[in-house]
């Protein structure tokens, strides 16, 4: 059985965007695939901000891997476009998590995505490990942690 610990929905961040030329193809729109860095860099910010960052995991001695990320599109991201990624804690099971993203532009929401990971052991060759109970807290802590990071 699989515990599962499920943050408040108010409990969500923007991060700030940066597109770049080279992201854009002869559509003038994001190419798809750079939408998985923008869920990156929210990931990685969402870490920080709510007090366990990524550099600490890895001091830890933990790491992170993607497992699964689910994709949808609204609308396209055009050539200077502010953007911002809103990313909120999903889920938080024994081994693994999963974080939602809206990404938006304009005002609207342009795509929406989930990605799960699964915490692994980097001592033991990156077998899957349970999440660390200090990570666990800051991904599943009380709201009041919203706004921009």
């Amino acid at each position: 059985m699989t515990s599962t610990a499920t943050p408040a929905d108010a409990d969500v961040a923007s991060v700030a965007i940066t597109t770049h030329y080279y992201q854009f193809d002869q559509q003038g729109v994001v190419f798809n695939m750079w939408y998985l860095s923008f869920l990156e860099d929210a990931r990685n910010a969402w870490f920080a901000h709510t007090g366990y960052p990524l550099t600490q995991l890895l001091a830890d001695g933990f790491d992170i891997q993607v497992v699964h990320v689910d994709l949808g599109w609204r609308a396209a991201v055009r050539y200077g476009d502010e953007v911002r990624v809103e990313v909120r804690t999903e889920r938080v099971g024994t081994t693994s998590l999963t974080l939602r993203f809206d990404v938006v532009a304009r005002g609207e929401v342009c795509a929406t995505g989930t990605s799960t990971y699964v915490i692994v052991d980097s001592s033991v060759g990156g077998r899957a490990t349970p999440v660390p109970a200090a990570m666990r807290a800051a991904l599943t802590a009380a709201p009041g942690r919203d706004g921009d990071v």
